[in-house]
């Protein structure tokens, strides 16, 4: 069917939700043909888009197209797992509560148990709410830090990490085989409530989670000896971080928590934010503000989800300073294992896993601990797929997990990225440095004068429209056949094609990649630097990363700035 066939089908439908209906009518014909010719892209990390009516949007009849594939697949696994049923919570964004509840009856259609939050709650609750209701499967609604525009649909496996490949592939196909979402069915919302087909759950839940989070704290005795003398501003950028994430932080004695009031209230709007976005400067105006107020020791903020947590710490001259991912990844690293190695809690097995685009700072630091660092692709599920396997074999004992993206996990009782968990541990970690003396610019620059100086960037080139795909794929197509010789005046030592399974190095000689198959290529360069192209697999970009090192900062953003327009060059 062509587009404006789509179009007409749903300006037609005599049931089409009401506000759904007033938003068609305003469409102009260029906004029709981007809502209508083509489906929004469910994938390996579920979907996520803008708002709006059309079979390219976020709306109730996609959010019942996605779940109409999950029972499907649920149903081919037979009465046990229709018994154990899903998870399902939701964020602060615009109609999270209405999709979660759609989800639950479309489920309950089919006879399938829904667990559904009573109000909205980060993604790591979620996560662990799977694990704890043992539930097959979990539903997160959510856009994590895009605009307030956008909404999205996560699927979790019964291992509450985000679905694996060959699952997720196998959803997929029963998602993309619905040739109308308007025709999916719907249960009863009073009738599923009232025979529990439906349950809600909240506070129950909360407190087993509250008790797990115990255990992310390293040194009880170092956070009461300090509990007064930390002060911490929070902010969750109006999204679901507060009032587990000041639980968290109370239950172990932390008093001097400031909260951004501005912030503090749930809103899809985000009003005081341009993105609510913790990787930005601009996400914590306000929070620098009262930070400066009330002498703060570090500023933290949670995305909407409160699966990623952004930071500014206080540095020599009493000015607050931005961390990146990576940096937050490496001061959190290094005190975790200085910690657990001084109260004889250090593994000999201990391991950390980051993703392939995640500083080689890391890895410097937990090798000077005699431990091993692993790579995984990118996706919080591969480090997931890292923990399961551990605990099946025992091999290694998971000390930490992290992405670049302000994505981290320290106790495994989640499967996914939890800012609830790494609010805790900075908050201890800011303790430790202050009791000696220190703020944590110093404790940053200590870790580089030990380890050398690491710069990483992620830049996004955005494609977007119909063609964007297209585009986005060509370019990867012709990096991928024409591997440059050089970057930034380096040479590359190593070419690994994560599509392909291949890795090629400078003197000629290949071998093959032990990781899923994934559209990706890195680059290692001459001097040890290195870069990686990789498509969103969520957003219409193409994302540059790039990792330097080097003896100071002057020279190494030298090497940056250089390396990063070679690679601009490379997606015109």
């Amino acid at each position: 069917m062509s587009w404006e066939e789509i179009y007409q089908l749903w300006k037609n439908h005599k049931s089409l939700d009401t506000h759904l209906s007033e938003e068609l009518n305003q469409l102009s014909r260029e906004e029709s043909e981007d809502a209508f010719g083509a489906n929004l892209s469910f994938g390996t990390a579920g979907m996520r888009g803008v708002l709006g009516p059309g079979t390219n949007r976020m709306n109730i009849y996609t959010v019942r197209q996605a779940t109409e594939g999950l029972a499907k697949l649920i149903e081919d696994a037979g009465e046990d797992a229709k018994k154990r049923g899903v998870a399902i919570a939701y964020d602060s964004r615009h109609f999270s509560p209405e999709f979660a509840m759609e989800a639950a009856m479309v489920l309950g259609k089919h006879d399938i148990k829904s667990y559904v939050y009573e109000s909205l709650r980060p993604t790591p609750v979620l996560s662990f709410a799977v694990r704890h209701l043992n539930t097959y499967a979990g539903i997160m609604i959510t856009a994590s830090h895009n605009p307030a525009e956008y909404n999205g649909y996560k699927v979790y496996g019964e291992d509450g990490g985000q679905m694996p490949p060959e699952a997720a592939d196998k959803l997929t196909e029963y998602v993309r085989a619905i040739n109308n979402p308007l025709e999916v069915a719907v249960g009863d919302k009073t009738d599923l409530l009232g025979s529990g087909t439906i349950e809600i759950i909240g506070e129950r839940v909360d407190n087993a989670y509250l008790e797990e989070m115990k255990a992310v704290t390293v040194d009880l005795d170092l956070v009461q000896s300090m509990k007064d003398e930390v002060n911490i501003v929070f902010t969750p950028l109006h999204g679901t971080g507060l009032m587990i994430g000041l639980k968290a932080l109370e239950q172990i004695g932390f008093d001097n928590i400031q909260v951004v009031k501005s912030q503090a209230d749930s809103d899809g709007n985000f009003p005081t934010v341009k993105s609510p976005n913790p990787e930005s400067a601009d996400a914590f105006v306000q929070a620098e503000e009262l930070g400066r107020s009330v002498d703060a020791d570090i500023l933290l903020a949670t995305d909407p989800d409160a699966d990623r947590l952004g930071a500014m710490i206080r540095v020599a001259d009493g000015s607050y300073q931005l961390l990146s991912g990576n940096q937050i990844a490496s001061i959190m690293l290094d005190y975790i294992l200085n910690a657990r190695r001084e109260k004889g809690e250090l593994p000999d097995n201990g391991v950390a896993v980051k993703s392939i685009v995640s500083t080689d700072l890391a890895d410097t630091i937990i090798e000077s601990y005699g431990l091993e660092m692993v790579e995984v692709l990118t996706g919080f599920k591969f480090i997931a797929e890292k923990i399961k396997e551990y605990e099946e074999t025992n091999e290694h004992t998971f000390l930490m997990g992290f992405e670049e993206s302000y994505g981290y996990l320290v106790q495994p009782f989640v499967r996914d990225k939890d800012a609830i968990q790494a609010l805790v541990i900075l908050a201890e970690l800011t303790a430790f440095h202050k009791k000696a003396g220190r703020t944590l610019g110093d404790a940053l620059e200590a870790i580089y004068d030990k380890h050398g100086f690491f710069v990483e960037k992620t830049i996004s080139v955005s494609f977007p429209g119909l063609s964007g795909k297209e585009k986005m794929a060509s370019i990867m197509s012709q990096v991928r056949k024409n591997t440059p010789s050089q970057l930034g005046g380096l040479s590359i030592d190593k070419a690994a094609d994560y599509l392909e399974g291949t890795v090629q190095y400078g003197d000629g000689k290949s071998a093959g990649l032990d990781y899923p198959s994934s559209d990706a290529l890195k680059y290692t360069l001459e001097d040890g630097s290195w870069v990686a192209f990789r498509p969103s697999g969520t957003e219409p970009k193409i994302k540059l990363y790039l990792g330097v090192r080097g003896d100071n900062r002057e020279t190494v953003d030298q090497k940056a700035e250089a390396i990063e327009a070679d690679m601009r060059k490379l997606t015109e």
